[in-house]
């Protein structure tokens, strides 16, 4: 029985955002990846998803679009996860792309900023011309909260006022990547911009259950919000960073001052501690001062 795979793939992303509680970015990441493979590929029909279909796709990808590797592991990955349910559903016997074999990963270090450079970009964002009051403090608060903080842009918009907790100094990120809860200590310096745009907040009267909001209005603050505003504070201070090199940059700072691994892990939401290590090769402080402990080192 031929089964239409737009409407499979339908399900597949209900059932992954109700079951699996997975994020809407993932869930139009996986539309975006079978509505490109089904474009390219000209098929319609469950039974046409094919290994060769699938790996023509691909290596398409990587041969006339120019791939990265990275980009070709994604796609593969979406694709996969959509055929992996479909055969657990009993739709398909086997899944097509698993005899498809992965391009090998180039080991980058994460890029991130020096202090100096996280210093100035949070000074630009506060000392920039605005229109408005309320905009300085909330910008800078924005960008510090991943600085200080850790947070993805998508848990930095999702932040509930009820979780800030000025009193006890935590930031409580609920149903982050993967669907993990975490709790992050809030640093001094943290909370006094955290404070300052709450000050301003109150005076607007904003009413949002969102913690970070738009300048009119109650609306979220969003992914796209965030995105002028790194726009305009790249072009400021003559830094060139994006909302995930900030959360690079709290990782490393917090290594280079002392921290430890699993910690540290631990406030980035990390599911293993592994992923967290990579920040150990990119802290060149915090190698240089392990060297000091060899034991022949006079």
């Amino acid at each position: 029985m031929n089964m239409n795979i737009k409407i499979l793939h339908e399900r597949f992303c209900e059932e992954s955002r109700l079951i699996r509680d997975l994020s809407p970015a993932t869930i139009r990441w996986y539309r975006s990846t079978i509505e490109y493979y089904l474009k390219i590929s000209k098929v319609e029909e469950l039974d046409q998803m094919t290994t060769k279909s699938v790996k023509e796709f691909l290596y398409y990808g990587r041969l006339e679009r120019n791939w990265t590797a990275d980009s070709f592991v994604n796609i593969r990955k979406g694709l996969k996860s959509f055929l992996t349910w479909c055969v657990k559903q009993e739709y398909l016997k086997e899944n097509p792309v698993d005899p498809i074999e992965k391009p090998r990963l180039k080991k980058k270090l994460p890029k991130r900023l020096t202090k100096d450079e996280a210093l100035r970009v949070l000074d630009v964002s506060l000392n920039m011309k605005y229109g408005y009051r309320f905009l300085p403090y909330r910008n800078q608060a924005v960008l510090g909260i991943m600085i200080y903080a850790g947070l993805r842009s998508l848990e930095m918009s999702q932040l509930k006022v009820r979780e800030v907790d000025f009193e006890n100094n935590l930031i409580h990120v609920i149903n982050g990547k993967g669907g993990r809860d975490r709790i992050v200590p809030m640093c001094a310096a943290l909370k006094r911009m955290l404070l300052d745009y709450w000050k301003e907040r109150e005076r607007l009267k904003k009413d949002s259950v969102y913690f970070f909001t738009c300048l009119r209005g109650d609306q979220q603050f969003t992914y796209n919000s965030l995105k002028k505003v790194v726009g305009a504070v790249k072009r400021g201070s003559k830094i060139n960073f994006s909302p995930h090199k900030l959360r690079h940059t709290f990782a490393t700072l917090m290594l280079e001052g002392g921290c430890d691994l699993f910690t540290l892990s631990k406030m980035m939401g990390h599911s293993n501690i592994k992923t967290t290590t990579i920040y150990l090769s990119a802290s060149v402080g915090h190698m240089q001062e392990q060297m000091l402990k060899h034991p022949l080192n006079l």
